[in-house]
């Protein structure tokens, strides 16, 4: 069980508020608290992983955080190096080739956007 402080009790609320997938930074910015620093929210973020109170995933070579367990999807443009999130509702055609249940995944697809493929082809005329 977590040691309840001031502090704590102060990033669980702006936690509270996040609907989405966020980072550390992004949560400390909520917080803006100057007796909060970074590293604190670094610890606090840590704990809950430990006690499988949160779920992280890497996105763009970065920790990412959600209080869902979801699965976590890219798309990266290779000309533009543009990230693009997206979800997959179903992924039963992988049933069969994991030994064992899936909870959640991280999926990074790479191709050429619709922006940078269409200008592409406007150059190419």
């Amino acid at each position: 069980m977590l040691r309840t402080t001031k502090q704590k009790e102060i990033i669980q609320k702006k936690l509270n508020e996040i609907n989405t997938f966020f980072s550390a930074e992004e949560l400390h910015e909520k917080v803006k608290n100057k007796e909060i620093c970074l590293a604190t929210v670094y610890r606090f973020l840590k704990d809950m992983r430990d006690n499988n109170q949160i779920y992280f995933y890497t996105c763009d070579r970065k920790t990412v955080y959600s209080k869902e367990n979801k699965s976590h999807c890219h798309f990266i443009c290779e000309e533009s190096g543009k990230i693009i999130h997206f979800e997959i509702n179903n992924i039963d055609f992988l049933k069969n080739k994991i030994p064992g249940k899936i909870t959640s995944f991280q999926l990074e697809v790479k191709g050429i956007c619709k922006e940078c493929n269409s200008s592409k082809e406007k150059n190419s005329t």
